[in-house]
């Protein structure tokens, strides 16, 4: 038994590596973890500290990855074919932060700083554009802007109520004026006045009293 509790975790694993349908999950799950999640928590952590030094490097590194980004979405139709392809972006992505290894600096470096030095003006000239635009198409539809905003607080507003009547338990029922709960076998007595005990009165002995006309 010890021997094959020894060799389940590594059977586990070959058999996740080696069988891309069934470990694209933990792959995606995997790249998203070491791509994304932890370097924006090291990035939170550089600008809460104000390390120089980890500032530049993850600054590097959102600027490698966003380019892998957008290479990324223009070729997802060449490359979903391509074999054990999310296997390749993990490695890709711990091979841009390992210190050893310092991959976004270098693709920075050699790559993207150069493309991007040749091409600065004209790029300045796209950005401009863009945020002009932006600024237009946002000016003229700002009515339709604030429309959009005020359904979508009612609809979170209509939410949190909801939320918060389910969460809370119905107040009791009180009981009608004058009468008393009593449990199954008992009877319930009203403490209304009775008309009719006016008329007759029960005595001690038993004999009903009638009073004389």
């Amino acid at each position: 038994m010890s021997i094959l509790g020894s060799n389940m975790p590594s059977e586990v694993g070959l058999r996740l590596l080696l069988c891309p349908l069934g470990s694209n999950i933990v792959l995606k799950t995997a790249c998203c973890s070491v791509g994304v999640i932890l370097p924006i928590y090291s990035t939170f952590k550089a600008i809460e500290t104000n390390n120089r030094t980890d500032q530049q490097k993850w600054l590097l590194y959102w600027a490698a990855y966003g380019t892998f980004s957008i290479a990324e979405v223009i070729g997802d139709k060449i490359i979903s074919w391509f074999p054990l392809y999310h296997h390749t972006k993990f490695a890709f992505l711990v091979w841009l932060q390992l210190p050893t290894t310092n991959g976004a600096k270098q693709l920075y470096m050699n790559h993207l700083r150069p493309f991007l030095l040749k091409h600065q003006a004209n790029l300045d000239q796209i950005v401009a554009t863009l945020y002009s635009e932006t600024g237009k198409f946002v000016s003229a539809h700002q009515g339709e802007f604030r429309f959009v905003k005020a359904i979508v607080m009612k609809i979170l507003i209509s939410a949190k109520h909801l939320i918060n009547d389910s969460s809370q338990p119905n107040p009791p029922v009180p009981p009608p004026e004058g009468r008393a709960i009593r449990g199954p076998n008992e009877q319930v007595e009203s403490t209304e006045p009775n008309d009719d005990d006016d008329d007759f009165d029960d005595d001690d002995d038993g004999y009903v009293t009638i009073p004389a006309s």
